[in-house]
């Protein structure tokens, strides 16, 4: 279990208009600096609309978005109200939409979906490599093949 700091908790509406405010508050919190904000930012931006957009939450619903710096782990849980399907990858990579997962999937460490009688929690971790002594910058490492 990877130990760490509470970035911050915000709640925002189930429109979307929140997912601009969720990705302004990514980036307030982790710091133009942050070697996995672009990463973090755009899986955090998929899942709220994702949230927004399908589940129970919409139409002015809440969604939770917290943040945790684990030392070389950026820690995400979207909260949604549930609904009647589970979020999952689509295999379709060409369709107009529902790709959200599919990037996911793709760019972090490890994800998953929780869900129990207080809602639905979307989880995602994306690990990045702290700057070296000489303050140079390290891009963010991959997952690790299953």
């Amino acid at each position: 279990m990877r130990i760490g700091s509470l970035l911050g908790v915000i709640e925002l509406a189930g429109h979307p208009a929140s997912v601009s405010s969720a990705r302004e508050y990514v980036r307030a919190k982790l710091g133009d600096d942050h070697p996995a904000l672009d990463d973090v930012t755009l899986l955090v931006s998929e899942v709220v609309t994702n949230a927004v957009v399908h589940s129970d939450s919409r139409n002015g619903g809440k969604v939770t978005l917290a943040l945790a710096d684990c030392h070389d782990v950026i820690h995400v849980d979207v909260v949604d109200a549930g609904g009647d399907t589970v979020p999952h990858v689509r295999g379709d990579e060409t369709a107009e939409s529902g790709r959200g997962l599919l990037l996911v999937d793709a760019l972090a460490y490890r994800w998953d979906v929780y869900e129990d009688t207080a809602g639905r929690t979307v989880w995602f971790q994306v690990e990045y490599r702290r700057q070296d002594d000489k303050g140079g910058v390290s891009l963010p490492r991959q997952r690790k093949p299953s």
